[in-house]
């Protein structure tokens, strides 16, 4: 069985690590020269515009699926002509636009937080008066990890956003005070079967994630899966999927989805029965879903713009180093550790650690 993946980053690299134990092979499409998936099987180096080269891809492999959500959509639906592409393309499109991501979220009933469409600069004081201050301009395409994200903390900041809303779509949305920000990341089979892993508490510094921690029998997860479960239907999607929150006291908002394996679910790789990413492939390849029984408590470290000596991590107590092989430049994920417990009080432990990035 040969996988073909559009992207050739760090989760394709794990997806086909996850794979080539299996026995599948694996086929990258990326425009990047040297991507660190490359080196786990044939590398299309070419641009998601090339028709021909696309062709060629996707008459090489027996199914297709992809590791970022900013693919051209133009890309999948061409390839498609040609080979099965899992998740489906709708799934891309909503979560390619955050207009239609929160529209969608508000048809399924899922909470979110009060937003408004921009429809032109002159809107924007009326806006700060309607969601009240601060509150945050996001662009509707191309963001991630904090990019394309304003925070407007009172009107003399409309004076000076950097962001032309006439030029750029955009969308206004109210900055919650929330106590903590969660993940539920879920895998949906073609014949309907779910399977869901553990709520995970995540931390960021300035938009990046830097630590996420699986949090066996949380509270929240069956207010979590609900929601989740409810787009994975509503999509019929097929996959591995993540379902971004925010909670507020006894309510989860969401704030975005993403269609693909996630960064909170690297801890699976050796913290649950069942990784993401294999589950993944089980799901895009019509194979049964695998336990996502966690192992142990677990918790990932995002390694951002330089990675410590493998050395002195693996001194660390079940502790597993991941390098991406990507070249270092600031703000870049480099690799990952995930820390595996056995006892809940050096769980806490991780807990405290963490909680300590909040107030970086």
């Amino acid at each position: 069985m040969k996988i073909g993946i559009l992207g050739g980053g760090q989760l394709a690299r794990m997806l086909a690590l996850a794979g080539i134990p299996m026995g599948f092979r694996f086929v990258f499409y990326d425009p990047t020269e040297g991507c660190c998936a490359g080196v786990l099987g044939k590398h299309f180096k070419a641009e998601y515009s090339d028709l021909k080269q696309l062709e060629i891809f996707a008459k090489e492999v027996d199914v297709i699926t992809y590791e970022f959500e900013n693919v051209p959509l133009e890309a999948v639906s061409f390839v498609k002509t040609f080979c099965r592409v899992y998740p489906e393309a709708n799934a891309l499109e909503a979560t390619q636009d955050r207009l239609r991501e929160k529209n969608l979220f508000h048809s399924l009933g899922i909470p979110i937080a009060r937003f408004r469409d921009i429809k032109s600069a002159d809107e924007l004081a009326e806006i700060g008066e309607d969601l009240g201050y601060p509150f945050i301009i996001k662009t509707r395409n191309g963001g991630y990890d904090g990019k394309g994200q304003y925070l407007i903390q009172s009107e003399q900041d409309l004076s000076s956003l950097p962001l032309n809303v006439n030029e750029t779509p955009a969308i206004a949305e109210e900055k919650v005070s929330f106590s903590r920000e969660v993940s539920i990341i879920a895998a949906r089979a073609k014949d309907g079967d779910v399977v869901y892993y553990d709520l995970a508490e995540n931390y960021h510094d300035k938009g990046i994630l830097r630590m996420t921690l699986a949090i066996p029998g949380d509270p929240f997860h069956q207010k979590a899966k609900d929601y989740v479960h409810d787009l994975l239907v509503h999509m019929d999607y097929c996959g591995v999927i993540a379902l971004e929150l925010f909670q507020l006291g006894d309510r989860l908002l969401a704030n975005e989805f993403a269609p693909r394996v996630h960064n909170t679910g690297h801890w699976t790789i050796e913290g649950a029965t069942t990784s993401q990413f294999e589950n993944h492939l089980r799901a895009i390849l019509g194979l049964p879903l695998g336990e996502t029984k966690n192992v142990a408590y677990s918790s990932l470290i995002n390694l951002i713009g330089n990675l410590p000596e493998i050395k002195e991590t693996l001194m660390i107590p079940d502790c597993n180093f991941h390098n991406y092989d990507k070249e270092p430049r600031p703000g870049r994920k480099l690799g990952h550790l995930t820390i595996k417990s056995y006892e809940p009080s050096t769980f806490e432990v991780l807990r405290g650690h963490a909680e300590k990035l909040k107030t970086n």
